[in-house]
């Protein structure tokens, strides 16, 4: 097995936890970068431009270390819902989502020294139950909405919002643990 130590490049206390549940050994590095708000390109696309743009200026500020960087979107008829700017935008997001199906797309890039090794994409489909605008606002009152994108977390009060769901759950919240496990192990870690 690999020596190099592992780094991810993300402030997303969801992508730590995630990563930590699945018994990894990480240290934590927050590159200054500027994330692509593309509408023209795929989910797979625009998620990856932005993991790749994390997972290389993180791992040019720790040289020898697998640097992991990755982005998460939810699309919807096509365009891409980043995080909101406030309420009354996430209310208007997670408005349209209610009653319909959407994509949770995150991308992921591991790179070292400046150099991508490995990148991968997960898509999950998801359908929230009908939601009227009381029950959004009850929801984001107990769910801070604007550090998410699409103005939800799946993991939190997920009876609320969940219908049914495509794919990986862990994808939804942020990180797909068992695909970016595969890809560690396959790169010696």
């Amino acid at each position: 097995m690999s020596k190099r130590p592992l780094v991810l490049a993300s402030a997303s206390p969801r992508r730590l936890s995630l990563l930590r549940e699945a018994g990894f050994d990480f240290q934590i590095v927050l590159p200054q970068v500027d994330e692509a708000h593309d509408a023209s390109l795929t989910p797979e696309q625009l998620t990856l431009a932005n993991a790749r743009v994390k997972a290389l200026a993180g791992s040019l500020l720790q040289p020898g270390a697998l640097t992991l960087g990755a982005d998460t979107l939810v699309y919807v008829d096509g365009d891409p819902l980043g995080k909101p700017a406030d309420m009354t935008e996430a209310l208007a997001m997670v408005r349209r989502l209610s009653g319909r199906t959407h994509e949770v797309c995150t991308g992921v890039v591991l790179a070292c020294g400046g150099a991508v090794e490995r990148e991968l994409h997960v898509i999950t489909h998801v359908t929230f139950k009908p939601l009227n605008d009381d029950l959004i606002r009850d929801y984001h009152a107990r769910v801070n909405p604007l550090d998410k994108a699409g103005a939800y977390g799946i993991q939190e009060c997920t009876d609320v919002l969940l219908d049914r769901m495509e794919g990986s759950f862990t994808n939804v919240v942020g990180l797909p643990v068992d695909e970016v496990a595969a890809a560690l192990r396959d790169l010696g870690l």
